[in-house]
């Protein structure tokens, strides 16, 4: 029955028009013999993961905030908003995350962001609201990682980043024993890259789903 409803759900996902070609869901773990991707890879849509038996995938979707746990032997597509998956058994979720996630990158928001940390006294306008109080940022080799509360003066961490962070551009505020108070509103920079985003007041501590807790710095 799950496999029959993957498949009419995935056959929707195929027909929706396609968009440029930019990254739609990240890969939060992988198990055993899977190939097409690999942990904290980013997927576009098209793209094909093969499972073997006794392997599986989780795959989360920034838009749609959609997260797949696929195991077993098959095959996966990747969609817009969910996986086409054939053969594979797969559990699918909502999982609390900001839709406008996949647009939070900093080029295009440095400047926005720049202009609230000048606006003292002012209502802090945020570009991103994470659910985890430890999140993944995104920060691509060298460099000093500077998060800071804004709403609350007093809170500054400063991280020395080695470029040896997974994949050379995660750290992850988790596995450093790090965290963030629910509700603080904060800014986030690396190099010249600047975001301003908010911790949800019922944010959860620890390895929380990756796509309700990413900060894209690159």
């Amino acid at each position: 029955m799950k496999r029959a409803v993957a498949l009419c759900f995935g056959l929707s996902v195929l027909a929706a028009p396609a968009a440029a070609q930019s990254p739609v869901a990240v890969v939060e773990d992988v198990q055993g013999k899977v190939t097409g991707a690999e942990f904290m890879d980013y997927v576009t849509p098209k793209t094909v993961i093969k499972v073997a038996d006794g392997g599986s995938v989780t795959i989360s979707y920034m838009k749609s905030c959609q997260r797949e746990i696929i195991s077993g032997l098959g095959t996966v597509i990747i969609g817009t908003d969910a996986s086409f998956v054939q053969f594979s058994d797969v559990k699918r979720e909502k999982t609390d995350c900001d839709s406008n996630q996949s647009h939070a990158t900093t080029k295009a928001t440095s400047e926005a962001a720049a202009t609230v940390l000048r606006s003292v006294g002012k209502k802090i306008k945020t570009q991103l609201t994470v659910y985890g109080t430890s999140p993944i940022v995104e920060a691509k080799g060298k460099g000093t990682l500077v998060v800071e509360r804004l709403d609350v003066s007093g809170e500054r961490q400063q991280i020395e980043l080695n470029g040896r962070q997974q994949k050379g551009k995660f750290y992850d505020f988790a596995s450093a024993d790090r965290a963030l108070a629910p509700g603080g509103i904060y800014s986030a920079s690396f190099g010249k890259s600047k975001i301003v985003f908010q911790v949800d007041a019922n944010a959860k501590p620890g390895a929380t789903p990756v796509v309700g807790r990413l900060i894209r710095l690159n």
